[in-house]
């Protein structure tokens, strides 16, 4: 198990932040990271939950002269992320330390590592960037706190480290990243001299930096566009764009012949600095955290392929994660509850994802006069079939459903149910509005075996 330490933790809106250090293998060297965790994966950070939910994140790599805290303090981008429900990992920018060779220069040595392992001394030993970012920093994060497993994991970031995002995302082999975007990035770095200097120094010659050129990468792929899209943002005042430091034109070139979506904003007005990234970072979240939902659905959908054997829980009282309403205006708790086994014409299903609608707010805010609390809301979801009570045929277990406001009864002479307007067929309307099912009780119940009603 890799040690690790939690230097600091910050509440940041309802999220959290820390910066972690722990040991590095590849940069032979104490590393340091940031990390912000939205409200609903809070518990991931400690070591003793047990079936951490897997967390989708976006890794930032920052650019020259930065070091792990210069975005979490600037960038104004952990709102974004706690709304779209995406961790956001901060490495620093390369090794630090007494023994770290280092010059007197801005861009190179610290605060300069250009996101490659070096093979010439005296930078060899400890500059090993590339592997960090790329293996050992993902590896430490899914083993301890389930935190972008099975490639749920996007990647951004600033000039050096724009160039350091799209050169890792377009080097991979391994669908590792889901999406790539960047800020004012170093496109074309063996045409430019902030890169022909990394180069030279960090690999022994500008051609040995070809290899870590994103303009380069994109024309080796001949059509094999790797991503559905590319999102670069650039400021037009950028004065390191005028002075032939960045070359975007060359990127968005090579993806035209590659085959590849390149969009590229040029904001008019706009520089290099974090006041620009701070106007657009929520835009460049939106767009990572969007992929990031369809790739989890994706590996939602291959865990529910093997878990369709539900024969050892069938017929039996079952266990599992519920947010439960406790009152009125209070925030949901997560809470380990039990599920009873249905009873005539009763289905129990596995809830894969679901959401509030107008209806479960309304109640939740107070604002409804048969709203019962303790109750769980969400009551629009996409689930799976996990047993059936007597006498249903109309589904089988493994069957994927939408439940409805409430059941109907479909009887020739319902009103509601022959209507092609509404659905709400007033049957069971008795015990619906008391948060029980047709018999009169509850299916579920909580640690302390204390009745939670049920919401339509």
């Amino acid at each position: 198990m890799t040690s690790y330490k939690i230097i600091s933790t910050n509440r940041v809106g309802s999220g959290s932040y820390y910066r972690i250090s722990h040991d590095s293998n590849s940069t032979k060297t104490s590393m340091t990271f940031g990390l912000f965790l939205p409200s609903r994966f809070a518990t991931n950070i400690d070591e003793s939950t047990a079936n951490k939910e897997n967390v989708p994140v976006i890794y930032w790599l920052s650019g020259l002269t930065c070091d792990d805290t210069n975005f979490a303090m600037k960038a104004g981008a952990f709102s974004h992320a706690e709304r779209e429900n995406v961790a956001l990992v901060m490495p620093d920018t390369s090794p630090r330390g007494d023994d770290v060779p280092n010059v007197d220069s801005y861009d190179l040595g610290v605060g300069a590592g250009f996101y490659v392992n070096a093979t010439e001394e005296p930078y060899s030993t400890h500059y090993q960037m590339y592997t960090y970012v790329t293996e050992e920093l993902p590896a430490l994060l899914e083993s301890q706190f389930n935190i972008g497993k099975n490639g749920l994991r996007s990647i951004s970031g600033h000039s050096m480290g724009g160039h350091g995002a799209l050169t890792i995302a377009l080097k991979d082999t391994n669908t590792s990243w889901v999406s790539v975007s960047a800020f004012s990035p170093i496109c074309n770095p063996t045409k430019c001299p902030w890169g022909e200097k990394a180069f030279q120094a960090y690999l022994g010659s500008i051609d040995a930096g070809l290899a870590h050129d994103a303009t380069v990468l994109l024309s080796e792929k001949g059509g094999a566009a790797g991503y559905d899209e590319i999102l670069i943002e650039q400021g037009a005042d950028d004065n390191f764009l005028s002075g032939g430091q960045l070359f975007p034109e060359n990127l968005v070139e090579a993806a035209k012949k590659a085959g590849q979506k390149v969009t590229l904003n040029m904001r008019d007005g706009y520089d290099h600095s974090y006041y620009f990234i701070a106007t657009f970072i929520g835009d460049h979240i939106n767009f990572h955290a969007k992929r990031l939902r369809s790739k989890y659905a994706e590996i939602l959908a291959l865990e529910s392929s093997s878990i369709l054997d539900f024969s050892a829980t069938t017929g039996k009282e079952i266990t599992c994660k519920a947010m439960v309403a406790r009152a009125p205006k209070q925030p949901l708790t997560l809470e380990t509850i039990t599920v009873g086994v249905p009873q005539n014409g009763e289905v129990r299903v596995k809830v894969m994802a679901n959401a509030l609608c107008h209806t479960d707010v309304y109640t939740l805010d107070g604002h409804d006069p048969e709203g019962l609390f303790p109750s769980i809301l969400g009551h629009e979801a996409g689930c799976i079939v996990e047993s059936v009570g007597e006498g249903v045929t109309s589904v089988k277990p493994g069957d994927h459903v939408i439940p409805c406001y409430t059941p109907q009864c479909a009887a020739p002479g319902c009103i509601f149910c022959q209507s092609p307007k509404t659905n709400l067929c007033p049957v069971i309307r008795g015990t619906q509005g008391q948060g029980l099912m047709p018999d009169g009780t509850s299916r579920f119940k909580d640690k302390d075996g204390n009745t939670i009603y049920h919401f339509m």
